[in-house]
């Protein structure tokens, strides 16, 4: 599906709500990835109040802690108006996907084919002309340039880019959001149980993600297999 209304000059102190209403008049056909962070969670309350009716596509790697899995349900029965689809649902690290031991030989290979390949099989199949997703400057400095639209194969579409993550907690507190109990543990950042710890002091929120791997992003957002 092809844009059709011209884009809004959006500056750093534009309304999530009005970027997130652009992008619904824009792209209909709009997706929402998410992995059910304090972001994802922020932005998912976000969107329902803008009008987003739409899908949440979470990947279950078999290697998700189990408070990611009860954060999941806690918002799918929060919020009923969206569909919440989980691609390899019920995956464990015995399922035959990968060795078990491949998250710690080679983590990028583990992701590629838990995590990306999943989504992107499944986005070939529903062909969004856009993505919805969560991401922030604020939370890692390969992140502190990103905009609220960046263009590609799909368009990407931040609306939280310039959120800072006291607003993002004071938020969700006010909000009364159902946030992953490991988040307040300083697990800022969740992923895979086997590759996350929590962030030290002084460190930015994904810094606890693959941790002495030298490894930032999972794939989905950069690398050859982005989104």
């Amino acid at each position: 599906m092809t844009a059709t209304s011209p884009r809004p000059a959006f500056t750093p102190d534009s309304d999530p709500l009005d970027v997130i209403r652009w992008t619904l008049e824009t792209h209909p056909d709009v997706l929402m990835p998410s992995a059910f962070n304090l972001n994802g969670v922020v932005l998912l309350d976000l969107a329902v109040k803008a009008g987003y009716r739409g899908e949440v596509v979470f990947v279950d790697t078999g290697y998700h802690f189990p408070e990611t899995l009860a954060t999941r349900d806690r918002l799918a029965a929060r919020y009923p108006e969206l569909t919440f689809v989980t691609l390899n649902d019920g995956a464990t690290p015995e399922d035959g996907q990968t060795d078990p031991a491949l998250y710690a030989a080679d983590p990028d290979a583990c992701c590629a084919v838990r995590k990306v390949a999943p989504l992107q099989a499944y986005l070939r199949e529903r062909a969004p002309s856009a993505l919805l997703n969560a991401r922030s400057r604020d939370q890692a400095s390969t992140r502190a340039d990103i905009p609220f639209v960046e263009d590609g194969a799909r368009v990407k579409v931040n609306p939280l880019a310039h959120w800072t993550r006291e607003r993002l907690e004071t938020y969700a507190r006010e909000q009364d959001l159902p946030v992953n109990p490991l988040y307040w543990d300083g697990f800022l950042s969740v992923g895979c149980w086997t590759c996350t710890r929590a962030v030290r002091p002084g460190e930015d929120a994904r810094a606890g993600r693959w941790a002495g791997k030298g490894k930032t992003e999972c794939g989905l957002w950069a690398g050859d297999g982005k989104l």
